[in-house]
């Protein structure tokens, strides 16, 4: 028998919008409304599909399908080009909601949020009238074709398995009493955080089944997972909260896209997009206030080549455009290294990305004797407060100015981060 017991109080609801990004399309555009939608970063035939909507998955359209294979999967399907800041509005609307119901609000990302009601119990004595009461609110408040999965136990990872298991717009229960006969149904990764690789070390040490693991020595499995992390599955799987402590401080940052055959004609439009990936490294660093000593970047092309390049600096950087100089001249350096007369920008490039890690707070940055750069600091700073302030459209960089740009402003299902300061638990990410 499991030797803990629940702690006194413990609630937890875990809200996950459904379909987000195409329900806020097809709640602002009518003619959309029961219609299968596929929200696109690119909506060329090469496009790939970042968020199906519910009518779209019914007919077998999935998350990162090129757009020309859904659309013969799907013929009726309507492509949407991305409107992040629609769907950054109703996430703001949708946290105002769950503030109302608990000063305990934790945004997991986009389009999910940790609802804590453990201080409020004495409120809310049954949980469920509290969850409908959210979905109704949302209904009404913010769209009424927006629709959420809400899961209820005692810890946010329960609760988040909860959220999970009845989409769209289910309700679950994750109680002592139901436990088990909810986990002898599902295999090991069908759990948040759970992957293949995970799933086959515990099955190496005899782990087959959420049940088992459940149940397993915690110690056995600390053994098992060669780390602190099979202490962690023991604790969540019996009720203890593990998930709901966050770090304002990011332990890295990267910035990536997938390149769509027009970008890729061309290497100029490619070193842009470069470009535009160092600008928005440096603009989280700014908003961190933090600097970074090393980077890696990294580009893979159609033949399933890669390039790779870790880098370390001297002297912190935050600075996008030395970070886009730096990347450009290693790599023609490499290049002359390999007695390679190919650019690294390419027509066979499909994918590059570049992150920035080890980092320090600014206030702690030491320059040469003869740098001058804290003004260059302080002008960075002001650039991106005016930002903020006017319109990311309004205040631009001469080097960003283009009738065309050649990369969309885009965003993750996990990225809240730039909004909130916050990181997330790593069975959270995505």
């Amino acid at each position: 028998m499991n030797e803990f017991s629940i702690p006194p109080g413990a609630a937890v609801l875990f809200v996950d919008m459904n379909s987000f990004f195409a329900s806020c399309e097809q709640q602002d555009n009518f003619y959309l409304r029961g219609r299968p939608v596929a929200v696109c970063v690119y909506t060329g035939q090469y496009g790939c599909v970042i968020a199906p909507s519910i009518e779209a998955k019914k007919r077998g359209i999935k998350l990162g399908m090129r757009l020309n294979e859904a659309v013969r999967l799907c013929p009726e399907l309507v492509p949407l080009t991305t409107t992040p800041d629609k769907y950054r509005d109703y996430h703001t609307k949708i946290m105002q909601v769950l503030r109302r119901f608990s000063d305990q609000v934790i945004p997991r990302s986009i389009d999910e949020a940790i609802v804590i009601l453990s201080n409020h119990r004495l409120i809310y004595h049954d949980l469920e009238p509290v969850a409908r009461a959210i979905k109704k609110a949302i209904h009404q408040e913010v769209g009424d074709y927006l629709q959420c999965s809400i899961g209820i136990a005692p810890n946010a990872f329960l609760a988040k398995l909860g959220s999970d298991l009845i989409k769209p717009n289910g309700l679950t229960v994750i109680s002592p009493g139901n436990i088990d006969l909810i986990l002898s149904q599902l295999e090991l990764t069908d759990l948040p955080g759970i992957g293949h690789g995970m799933s086959q070390r515990l099955q190496k040490a005899g782990i087959e089944t959420p049940l088992q693991l459940r149940y397993a020595d915690p110690e056995f499995l600390r053994a098992a997972c060669r780390s602190i992390v099979g202490w962690h599955w023991h604790l969540r799987l019996n009720f203890y909260e593990v998930d709901t402590e966050y770090t304002s401080a990011y332990k890295s940052m990267q910035a990536m896209r997938q390149l769509s055959r027009s970008q890729r004609r061309s290497p100029e439009i490619l070193q842009q997009i470069l470009f535009m990936l160092c600008q928005t490294l440096e603009r989280r660093m700014v908003q961190q206030s933090v600097f970074c000593k090393t980077a890696h970047f990294w580009a893979k092309y159609e033949e399933g080549r890669t390039y790779q390049d870790d880098m370390q600096f001297q002297t912190p950087v935050q600075d996008g455009v030395a970070l886009f100089n730096l990347v450009l001249k290693r790599a023609q350096t490499k290049a002359q290294w390999n007695h390679s007369s190919e650019s690294l920008f390419n027509s066979g490039l499909v994918a590059l990305g570049i992150g920035v890690h080890q980092f320090i707070p600014d206030q702690l940055v030491q320059y040469q004797l003869f740098e001058d750069n804290v003004r260059k600091d302080k002008l960075r700073k002001v650039y991106y407060e005016l930002r903020d302030k006017h319109g990311s459209r309004k205040v631009m960089r001469g080097a960003e100015v283009s009738e065309n740009p050649p990369m969309q402003d885009v965003i993750g299902f996990g990225s809240v981060k730039d909004l909130y300061g916050r990181i997330t638990p790593d069975w959270m990410s995505e």
